[in-house]
């Protein structure tokens, strides 16, 4: 496990193996070696870690989460969080050393280190402690069962720390593929913790590659190069950061398209990444989760997500620069609080990334790809000739990519 983890995650691994009694798995007490741990509890470890239930794992993350030798039925929610931020980071660092970040470059993206605290206080903002302030196994188990990350991190902690294979299970897929982008030229507002929460909350998971579109770094501050960015690209997540340090967008789960209409449907949401990571789904209250104008005289132009006009969840205006998130108490569409820092904002930096397959061109689109009838359907270009009808765009048309 060395060179995979932190020293202080490989010591928690090691309590946790040498608070096993492995004669529980056998429905009797035995008392464990006074000095290491051994093969049977090794197998016990591995057994409840890897296929173990919320029940079977919960006395292993409370043995972990204590902060010395001696145990502890109990456990604070302060030490819970500083397990997790240690598992946390052994996982994007067992990522990057197996070669599993997928495109994606660690040393131009966000802080990882702020991101793995952000993604341990979301996760640890489940747990329910007692009165007192603290869990106990029952609260851990119940922790586990609602909060599926952490037994998926555990298992890849296991996995590869002790290089354990389990047949017919691949490893687990924590990051999507990311594809066409000038690494060189930018500097992404994502870190790879944030991405391990983002991806699951999409549609399409970690199957579809994500492409960046649009970045203020890249293309300029301007809102038509960022619409052209948006549509026609399919589902797209918008990542914003304004003057005040806060990061947060929101998720369209559909080609956006310019229109003073509202459109989307229930599968978008908003999200913070600072200070806080949280994710906000449609409530159901209304249907106005994407709105996109421009050039119109009556209605607001400009992007927006959730709310009401005047009144967004999250809303940039085509006069680019500038924004809103006028959420009190809360956004209708999405139940989200105030995103930036002031309701009314100044952008620091604007991205957007493709997340999803592309829509397929509409029937008669111009555009690469788009095929004459005669190369579409070859029974048609024989009837014509034997019917005696002149091939008018024969000999005359581009030969096709793919022809000879």
């Amino acid at each position: 496990m060395g060179g995979l983890a932190s020293e202080s995650m490989i010591r928690r691994v090691y309590r946790c193996l040498c608070s096993v009694d492995p004669g529980l798995a056998a429905g009797k007490a035995s008392a464990p070696p006074v000095c290491g741990a051994g093969r049977e509890q090794l197998v016990v470890f591995l057994a409840d870690t890897l296929r173990g239930t919320a029940e079977e794992r919960a006395p292993l993350i409370v043995a972990m989460s204590q902060s010395g030798a001696g145990e502890a039925a109990v456990v604070s929610h302060e030490q819970v969080a500083e397990f997790l931020q240690d598992l946390i980071a052994a996982v994007v660092q067992i990522l990057a050393h197996r070669g599993r970040i997928r495109g994606w470059k660690p040393e131009r993206m966000g802080d990882c280190a702020q991101g793995v605290n952000l993604l341990a206080e979301l996760l640890c903002s489940e747990l329910r402690p007692s009165d007192e302030g603290v869990c106990d196994v029952s609260c851990v188990e119940d922790w586990v069962f609602r909060v599926p990350q952490v037994s998926l991190y555990l298992e890849m902690l296991v996995v590869e720390g002790l290089n354990v294979s389990l047949a017919g299970r691949p490893a687990p897929t924590l990051l999507p593929p990311c594809r066409d982008t000038p690494w060189k030229e930018l500097r992404c507002l994502l870190d790879l913790p944030t991405l391990m929460f983002l991806a699951p909350q999409l549609p399409d998971n970690y199957a579809a590659p994500w492409r960046l579109v649009f970045s203020t770094q890249l293309h300029g501050e301007s809102f038509t190069r960022m619409v052209a960015g948006l549509t026609k690209c399919g589902p797209t997540l918008l990542l914003i950061k304004d003057t005040k340090g806060h990061v947060f967008g929101g998720f369209a789960s559909h080609a956006w398209e310019v229109k003073p209409q509202f459109q989307g449907d229930s599968r978008c949401f908003l999200f913070t990444v600072f200070p806080r990571l949280r994710v906000f789904t449609a409530t159901g209250y209304n249907d106005h989760f994407m709105y996109l104008n421009q050039n119109q005289q009556t209605m607001p132009n400009g992007l927006g997500m959730g709310g009401q006009h005047h009144y967004f969840g999250l809303w940039l205006d085509s006069d680019f620069g500038r924004g809103h998130s006028r959420a009190k108490p809360k956004c209708t569409t999405y139940g989200s609080p105030q995103l930036s820092a002031d309701d009314d904002f100044t952008l620091d930096s604007v991205e957007v990334w493709a997340v999803g397959k592309p829509p397929e061109p509409e029937e008669g689109e111009e555009g690469k790809g788009k095929r004459s009838v005669l190369d579409a359907d070859p029974e048609v270009q024989a009837m014509m000739e034997m019917t005696g009808k002149t091939l008018h765009s024969q000999g005359l048309r581009e030969p096709e990519e793919n022809q000879e």
